[in-house]
């Protein structure tokens, strides 16, 4: 027993001592967290109202008043960039979860089961994958309107073939190794060995690939936004700001330095995140 538990608390202090090495994940982690704050402040304590205008204050340089400056409406863009953070935020967490709740699960069913169903739900992705990201998603919010939400479920439905496609592949890389096998002359139930030694086992690509996939979603809602498809004004969008900040870039640059700063921060905390999970997920990979 206490062979075995050694092991065990080894196995545990592993990822540990890989996440405190990972200085991806210290970026990332750092990064988000400014865009997590940066998302709670504008919620809760906006310095100025995002959607009051003031046009006697328009398209005023970034000061001590106005960190950020002013828009052509005399709208304080350093409030407008802290609520539009809240909404890149849960367009990818709604995103990324709406293709992860449709995707895995068709995956390792195609993936475990094959067969029939392997064909129809595999070739079903196919033909989902083949469309170009973002055109897909324009037809989506073409079909069910301009809007947060709306956008939402395109960018969702988007990345539902890639998590299936990954979800699939994880199971065929695992459901034929010594110990699957082992339950399956046990005499162990399909549910039983998908839950307890499929599922556990072939997980960590798709942590990687949530992180990767956030990054996009807010690219890809900034896309939506800037071409009237995303959210709507008066509110914010990060995309929504730099398509109204087009015709004011000679004079007032500022209007499009702060959004675009805000979704590079956020892109790259997500990809900064997703490279140190897959250094700590790696099962081959060195600790020292």
């Amino acid at each position: 027993m206490g062979k075995q538990d050694g092991v065990e608390k080894l196995q545990v202090r592993v990822p540990q001592m890989r996440v405190r090495k990972s200085k991806s994940m210290l970026v990332g982690g750092i990064l988000l967290s400014l865009i997590i704050l940066a998302a709670t402040v504008g919620l809760a304590f906006p310095p100025y109202d995002p959607l009051a205008m003031d046009v006697s204050h328009r398209l005023l340089p970034p000061s001590f008043a106005h960190p950020f400056g002013t828009d052509q409406y005399g709208r304080d863009i350093f409030s407008r960039v802290l609520r539009a953070s809240e909404i890149a935020l849960g367009v990818s967490v709604v995103s990324v979860g709406i293709a992860l709740l449709a995707g895995v699960p068709l995956g390792f069913m195609a993936g475990f089961y094959g067969g029939v169903l392997d064909e129809v739900v595999m070739r079903f992705m196919d033909g989902l994958y083949a469309f170009p990201a973002i055109l897909l998603a324009i037809a989506i919010v073409a079909v069910l309107g301009p809007g947060p939400i709306n956008a939402m479920i395109a960018i969702g439905v988007v990345n539902i073939p890639i998590f299936a496609r990954l979800a699939r592949g994880s199971i065929l890389s695992v459901k034929e190794r010594e110990y699957v096998l082992a339950a399956q002359a046990l005499g162990c139930t399909r549910t039983r060995i998908l839950w307890r030694h499929i599922l556990p086992n072939g997980i960590s690509p798709l942590i990687i690939q949530a992180s990767i996939s956030a990054a996009t979603a807010v690219l890809a809602e900034a896309s939506l936004s800037y071409l009237g498809l995303g959210t709507q004004p008066p509110y914010p969008s990060w995309g929504r700001m730099l398509e109204e900040a087009r015709l004011f870039m000679d004079r007032a640059p500022w209007m499009v330095v702060f959004p675009g700063l805000a979704i590079a921060i956020t892109v790259l905390g997500f990809n900064f995140l997703g490279d140190g999970l897959r250094d700590v997920l790696d099962p081959w990979k060195s600790i020292g």
